[in-house]
């Protein structure tokens, strides 16, 4: 029996979000810059809103380095071709030099362009 087309959307979303922060983990960028979309904005919990491409050249020079996520709760949420994604997690990461353990609430907009699910925009608060 397949899966509904509900549950595959769905299904799809999660597997790209899990990409997300392997490739995170990995320091992939490449990868990273496959699963976002273009004009992609990440918001940290600074509040600066960043574009895609000066994030992923901070972490190619070393300035964002993750070395572990503990995913304590996420959902999935898809209507159509869009798909919102809710999660807390532990991030041990080094920023800027200092490394912590950030307990980040991540939500993250995703778009559907044909079979590929992109991350058009990501934010992250502390909770």
């Amino acid at each position: 029996m397949q899966p509904s087309p509900d549950q595959s959307a769905h299904d799809d979303v999660t597997t790209a979000f899990r990409a997300y922060l392997q490739a995170m983990l990995d320091g992939d960028t490449d990868a990273l810059d496959n699963l976002l979309a273009d004009g992609c904005t990440l918001t940290h919990i600074t509040g600066y809103v960043q574009p895609k491409d000066e994030w992923l050249s901070q972490m190619r020079a070393g300035q964002f380095l993750y070395h572990g996520i503990e995913e304590k709760s996420v959902t999935v949420e898809v209507e159509g071709n869009t798909a919102h994604v809710s999660g807390r997690f532990i991030t041990d990461a080094t920023v800027y030099g200092t490394r912590a353990n950030w307990r980040l609430q991540m939500t993250m907009d995703y778009a559907r362009e044909g079979d590929t699910w992109t991350v058009v925009r990501s934010a992250a608060t502390t909770w």
